[in-house]
């Protein structure tokens, strides 16, 4: 294949301040040779890189992911830091291939800051891994618009699963294989298990609890108003569940079925019993 026609893929790499980046400074200042097409970011410690960060920059059309940090027990931000790192691509792999994307599109390794070449090594040997898979999509089998929705449906999850692997995400331990930490099984049954919440209009009261008590603010909201659950906004932690007072019971747990459309804004007043008696139109959430 001539070189005008051959695939240069978008890597991304982001990398730990105090050992990655020294190794990959390293390696340019012994000009060690690496594709150009590799990007890295810098950040203070590989257990800063997020769920969303991997999914974020494969929406973006990022062939290939590449998570740098210091060696084990060799933290020199948080020491346990890339415990973090190991656990979140683990479990980060499993959520890729659960949405149809190979999962060797996304590597862990540490390097110190005096491995110049074994950064350059390992630099080289991810694009040339990469390459071989092709653009990202090409191999899975996807088109571009499904990919991104695949990518964006399972990025809403995210609150949602590290809620729900709070444990194994905080797991510090050498002796751990993380690698098995997840299994494709645990992740299907957590994707297909995921819950909705629903707020009955025709048992809302605007008592405001609900509101108040939701950590993300996800809950539209006023005095006389039938509240509405924002799903881009909600987390899926079954807080306004826990705190709607019994009596009135208004929040639902929905799993495996579709959502009820919200009530129109302009249908979401609630008229109290003494004012429909003053003759006044009864609220349309009854």
């Amino acid at each position: 294949m001539s070189s005008e026609g051959k695939f240069k893929p978008k890597m991304l790499g982001i990398i730990c301040n105090w050992c990655c980046y020294g190794g990959a400074d390293l390696c340019g200042v012994s000009r060690f040779q690496y594709p150009t097409y590799i990007r890295l970011i810098r950040v203070m410690c590989s257990g800063r890189v997020d769920l969303k960060h991997i999914l974020l920059a494969f929406a973006n059309g990022v062939d290939g992911m590449f998570v740098g940090g210091c060696h084990i027990n060799d933290c020199h931000y948080n020491p346990e830091g890339n415990y973090d790192a190991m656990s979140m691509v683990s479990l980060c792999k499993k959520l890729l291939e659960h949405i149809g994307i190979n999962p060797k599109r996304l590597r862990l390794e540490w390097v110190s800051a005096g491995e110049g070449i074994r950064f350059a090594n390992i630099m080289n040997e991810f694009s040339r891994e990469i390459e071989h898979l092709g653009p990202l999509g090409k191999s899975e089998g996807l088109d571009a618009d499904e990919l991104k929705k695949r990518i964006e449906s399972m990025a809403k999850l995210i609150p949602y699963i590290k809620l729900a692997k709070m444990k194994k995400l905080a797991l510090h331990n050498i002796d751990e294989d993380y690698t098995k930490l997840y299994t494709s099984d645990e992740i299907d049954s957590l994707i297909s298990e995921a819950p909705s919440y629903w707020i009955d209009p025709d048992r809302c009261q605007a008592c405001m609890t609900c509101a108040r008590r939701c950590p993300v603010e996800a809950i539209i909201s006023a005095k006389n108003q039938v509240h509405v659950i924002d799903q881009d906004k909600c987390i899926r932690c079954g807080t306004c569940l826990s705190a709607c007072p019994p009596k009135f019971g208004a929040v639902t747990r929905i799993v495996g079925e579709p959502l009820p459309p919200p009530l129109p804004e302009g249908k979401r007043t609630i008229v109290r019993k003494g004012k429909e008696k003053a003759g006044e139109s009864p609220s349309p959430a009854g």
